[in-house]
């Protein structure tokens, strides 16, 4: 493969990944300083601003993931992990959907828990093809984990 074919690989997985972001926070923006800052939240939910610059090195660390399992594009076994991370990366612009842009926190605590369960089959899988691009979605998962604590939590204090 060319040296030009895999940076636009690497593009193609970034700009992917940035567009749900972009779409997702099309959902979250516009009620972040309404009805989310009226919710209820535990004590030990981050500042607004973490999530910004978290879910960036997030999405970056996601593309890449699938960047190098893409690599190995000689083999069919990259279809299942592929596939598996367009799945995840849905569930992730769909919890933000119901979350935010729906105002739900029940049903994006159903959610997210798909997503999660979405989240470690991509681990798995991507960690078949190669062990980078596993260690690369640890991050997201821990970080996933964190969010169905704290969703679970907002949903049971303003249920």
């Amino acid at each position: 493969m060319s040296s030009r074919h895999e940076w636009l690989g690497l593009t193609g997985f970034l700009g992917l990944c940035f567009a749900v972001a972009l779409v997702g926070s099309e959902s979250t923006t516009p009620v972040l300083n309404d009805w989310y800052a009226r919710l209820r939240k535990p004590s030990w939910t981050p500042p607004n601003w973490i999530f910004g610059p978290v879910w960036s090195i997030l999405y970056t660390c996601m593309a890449v993931a699938a960047w190098l399992v893409w690599r190995k594009h000689q083999s069919v076994v990259i279809v299942v992990p592929l596939a598996l991370f367009m799945v995840q990366l849905a569930l992730n612009l769909g919890w933000s959907v119901m979350f935010f842009g729906m105002q739900n926190p029940g049903a994006a605590c159903v959610e997210i828990v798909f997503l999660w369960g979405a989240i470690v089959a991509t681990l798995l899988a991507f960690w078949r093809v190669t062990a980078i691009a596993g260690w690369l979605l640890v991050p997201y998962l821990g970080w996933v984990t964190f969010a169905v604590a704290l969703n679970f939590a907002i949903w049971q204090l303003n249920d």
